[in-house]
């Protein structure tokens, strides 16, 4: 474990998923982050030490299906509705009435429903890399049927159960080495190669990352940590949560063009396809995020936002915390 965070503590807290795995530090309101594909509470290990020094008591979570938390089988078992409740329990778990949501990738978009559906509970929402878009318009899964042309979007490609798994876990920590890298700002492939975001015919996901280097932002030690808990658990129950996006789109049906009101962050990374191809969703926050206290891009930073760019991540979350109402 990186040194700042020895005083950190591990524990287990009982949730709908069975138990939730978390790792906190420090005393003050709660500020809960969750993290995204394919990571683990330890993608917040730079953001722990520096929230508790603030004031904060910082928790990250493994979401169900990663790491150490409960892994329910079955695939509906990792819709959108059960992930939030998650997070409620968690907070009802440490004790306390609300907190203060932050996400990462597929963590941003648990931590914008989490912030939706319990308002009562989740009384801010940050956002890193992924914008809030509302539920709305045709099924998930027939927009990315069309995205790609002969090429096959990576969601798509995710679908099917086993099918990435046999691609990734032969080999878990070199593919997450390409992955991460195919995402970085340092180590992205150029705009003139092949998109690692989708897959040739008869090809793997694996064929368009670069090999033999990691970014600057990813010891040796950090790719250990991450490909050592993929190893034991297998990638399904991480996968399992692309599975369910058409259930998600019937579940929050009630949900249509909804607006989340409470006060809100956006951070996005410059070169991040999430960012780029989403853009249309960052221009509606005036309607979407009415609440929005500050929304950033940060140029030259690619999808790993708080692990490529701590510093400045750390001090847009601080200034953004210590302007919420007590």
């Amino acid at each position: 474990m990186p040194k700042q965070l020895t005083d950190a503590t591990h524990r287990l807290v009982a949730s709908p998923a069975g138990r939730v795995h978390l790792v906190e530090q420090g005393d003050g309101p709660l500020v809960l982050l969750v993290h995204g594909f394919p990571e683990s509470w330890y993608s917040w290990r730079h953001q722990l030490p520096v929230l508790a020094a603030a004031g904060y008591r910082a928790v990250a979570i493994d979401v169900r299906g990663y790491g150490r938390s409960s892994k329910p089988g079955g695939t509906a078992a990792y819709r959108m509705l059960d992930l939030v409740d998650d997070n409620a329990a968690v907070v009802h778990a440490l004790g306390e009435e609300s907190a203060v949501v932050v996400g990462h990738d597929w963590g941003a978009t648990i931590a914008a429903n989490s912030a939706l559906l319990r308002p009562e509970v989740f009384r801010a929402v940050g956002l890193l890399s992924v914008p809030y878009a509302p539920r709305g318009g045709p099924r998930p899964s027939q927009i990315f049927e069309r995205m790609g042309g002969n090429d096959e979007f990576y969601v798509s490609y995710f679908q099917q159960p086993g099918r990435a798994e046999a691609e990734i876990e032969p080999d878990v920590r070199g593919w997450l080495a390409g992955f991460y890298a195919a995402l970085s700002a340092d180590t992205m492939p150029p705009t003139s190669a092949a998109d690692p975001h989708f897959v040739s015919a008869g090809g793997t996901l694996r064929d368009r990352f670069p090999a033999d280097r990691l970014p600057n932002w990813l010891g040796e030690d950090d790719l250990d940590v991450y490909a050592g808990e993929f190893e034991r658990t297998g990638l399904s129950g991480a996968l399992n949560r692309y599975r369910n996006m058409d259930r998600d789109w019937e579940d929050l049906a009630d949900f249509d063009g909804a607006p989340i009101t409470q006060p809100s962050l956006f951070i996005g990374g410059g070169l991040d396809a999430s960012t780029t191809w989403m853009a249309e969703a960052i221009n509606a926050y005036p309607v979407t995020l009415p609440g929005l206290v500050s929304s950033h891009i940060l140029d030259n930073c690619g999808h790993w936002i708080q692990q490529e760019r701590p510093t400045e991540v750390n001090r847009l979350l601080t200034d953004w915390l210590g302007s919420l109402p007590a």
